[in-house]
């Protein structure tokens, strides 16, 4: 008996449209659940699992309100940092939802990764193995 992978992830989040636009427009999800109060995204990916990104409407009083949530990270692999960094570095309206804390950079265990904070803080790091 072994794990196989992750399914899903879920993120309170306090405004629910802010980060239905950001994670909106990020490559490779499409929204596979909808409610006013909760999101699926599925990531399109050629892997055999399905790999989910909840995000879960909670009331103001109910979640953490500094501005930096400091549970961890969630890390995507992606198929180029540089380019997914541009990206929303391009996109006026991305940047006004995130905050990019790390530029893109190699690191000793071999990837190359940026982080960034999402509409509620969430750090999320994007990876991609370098060789």
């Amino acid at each position: 008996m072994k794990l196989l992978a992750i399914s899903a992830v879920t993120l309170l989040v306090k405004d629910m449209h802010k980060s239905y636009c950001f994670y909106s427009k990020v490559p490779g999800f499409h929204i596979s659940y909808f409610t006013d109060k909760f999101i699926t995204f599925t990531l399109n990916s050629d892997y055999d699992s399905k790999t989910h990104l909840n995000l879960e409407l909670k009331k103001r009083d109910k979640i953490q309100s500094v501005e930096l949530i400091d549970f961890g990270r969630i890390i995507f692999h992606v198929d180029s940092v540089d380019a997914l960094h541009s990206y929303f570095k391009s996109d006026a309206n991305l940047l006004k939802l995130i905050t990019i804390e790390k530029e893109p950079e190699n690191a000793a265990w071999g990837e190359r990764y940026f982080h960034i904070r999402d509409p509620d803080g969430y750090q999320i790091s994007f990876a991609e193995p370098i060789e």
